[in-house]
C-alpha cells in the first residue's frame, strides 16, 4: 500500500525535487500529503497555484493499482529517501529524487565508484581510453557508473562486465523503456551480470531531452570521482563534471588532440583546474 503513495507523488511531474522534499519533511510521507485537500496545502506551503492544483489533480492517482503490479511482474523495486538501502551519497545532494526505481543489485549504491562519461560520437582514441579505464578499474574492484547512452558510455559499461566487474546506468527515463533501444542487449547484459539500472522517473516516462541533465546529478553524485574521456564544447558529459565539482567529487579529464571537436570540451576542463588523466592508476 505505502508503494502506492510514493508512486503517485513520483508521477506529479511538475514540482521540483526541492518542493517534494519540502512535503516530505512537512508532512512526513507522501500518503499524509494524499490526505490534505487544496486550501490546508496553500496554506502550509505557500507554493503557487500551480503547484498545489498538481498535487492535487485527479489524475496521477489514477491506475496506481496497475503501475504496482507491473513494477512486482517486471522486477523493479522502489528505494524511497526513507529506505535504508537509499544511497547515503545521494542524500548529501541538495535536490536529491524522493524516490529511485531500480533493477538488479542495489548493493552496488554504497560500492565504490567511478563516473565515466564523454561524447556519444566518439572517436577510436576515446574508444580506446575508456575500455582501458573502465576494464582496469574494474579490475580494482571499482563499480563504474555511466548513463547507458552511445559512444562513452556504452563503452564504460560493457568494459566494465567484460573485466567481470559491476556497472550502474543511470537512465533518463522510465525503466519499461530501453533508450537508446539499440543498447538493450547491454541493457539485459548488465541485469544478467548482478549489476544495477537505476532511474528517478516512474514507468512511462518517456525520454525527453531535459531529463538527462537531471540524470547527470545523478550519475555524479553516486560516484567517487568523475571521468570525461571525451566531451565537445556543449557535452553533457561537461553538466556531469559541473555536477560533480558541485558535489565536492574529484573530477578528471583526459587529454586530447587539440584539433579534435570531442576534445574541446576536455581540454577546457583542464585548462579550468580538472585534474589530468593519463592512466586509470591516478584515479586510485
Amino acid at each position: 500500500m505505502e508503494n502506492k503513495f510514493w508512486i503517485w507523488f513520483s508521477r506529479i511531474k511538475k514540482l521540483t525535487c526541492i518542493q517534494k522534499e519540502y512535503l516530505i519533511n512537512q508532512y512526513g510521507s507522501p500518503e499524509k500529503i494524499w490526505e490534505k485537500d487544496y486550501r490546508i496545502l496553500k496554506q502550509d506551503t505557500g507554493f503557487d497555484d500551480e503547484s498545489i492544483y498538481e498535487i492535487t489533480n485527479p489524475k496521477y492517482r489514477k491506475d496506481l493499482d496497475k503501475y504496482v503490479d507491473y513494477m512486482v511482474k517486471n522486477n523493479i523495486r522502489i528505494v524511497t529517501f526513507f529506505d535504508e538501502r537509499y544511497p547515503k551519497k545521494l542524500k548529501e545532494i541538495y535536490d536529491k529524487p524522493m524516490v529511485l526505481y531500480a533493477k538488479g543489485n542495489l548493493e552496488l549504491l554504497e560500492k565504490k565508484c567511478v563516473a565515466i562519461v564523454g561524447s556519444r560520437n566518439c572517436s577510436y582514441y576515446g574508444k580506446t581510453v575508456a575500455q582501458n579505464l573502465s576494464y582496469n578499474l574494474s579490475k580494482e574492484n571499482i563499480c563504474i557508473v555511466s548513463g547507458l547512452a552511445k559512444g562513452i558510455d556504452s563503452i564504460s559499461h560493457k568494459s566494465a562486465l567484460d573485466a567481470g566487474g559491476s556497472t550502474i546506468a543511470v537512465m533518463g527515463c522510465g525503466l519499461d523503456y530501453i533508450y537508446p533501444y539499440e543498447n538493450k542487449d547491454l541493457y539485459e547484459r548488465i541485469l544478467e551480470n548482478n549489476s544495477l539500472i537505476v532511474t528517478e522517473y516512474i514507468i512511462g516516462t518517456k525520454p525527453e531531452r531535459l531529463n538527462f541533465p537531471a540524470r547527470n546529478r545523478i550519475i555524479s553524485a553516486l560516484s567517487d570521482a568523475i571521468v570525461v574521456v571525451e566531451a565537445t564544447e556543449k557535452s553533457g558529459a561537461l553538466i556531469t563534471a559541473e555536477f560533480g565539482l558541485e558535489h565536492g567529487k574529484d573530477v578528471f579529464a583526459v587529454p586530447g588532440n587539440i584539433t579534435s571537436d570531442n576534445s574541446k570540451g576536455t581540454n577546457k576542463l583542464i585548462k579550468d583546474g580538472a585534474n589530468v588523466l593519463i592512466d586509470y592508476k591516478d584515479i586510485l
